[in-house]
């Protein structure tokens, strides 16, 4: 099964990078792995609507979570306003 360490890009300068896809207003928050042909993608799923910024809230702190990581060490690089986002890491 895969881990979620296993899809963050790791730079030499310590610091890393996810992609993950999020479901606003989903019935559960919660991270997932799904596998797919072109290869498997990091879903974020949040309970809470996408605006004025809550669900991305939600996203790092799950992801920091699962990480096992401070909700200051994340930080949505990409995709603010869109599903598809990409979250650096400082490790």
């Amino acid at each position: 099964m895969n881990t979620l360490g296993e899809h963050i890009q790791w730079k030499d300068d310590g610091t890393g990078s996810l992609q993950v896809r999020v479901t606003p207003k989903a019935s559960v928050n919660r991270v997932r792995i799904e596998e797919r042909p072109e290869g498997p993608l990091v879903r974020v799923d949040v309970s809470v609507a996408p605006e004025d910024g809550k669900a991305n809230k939600q996203v790092v702190k799950l992801l920091a979570k699962e990480l096992g990581l401070p909700k200051s060490a994340l930080v949505i690089v990409r995709g603010q306003t869109n599903r598809d986002k990409t979250i650096s890491i400082q490790g």
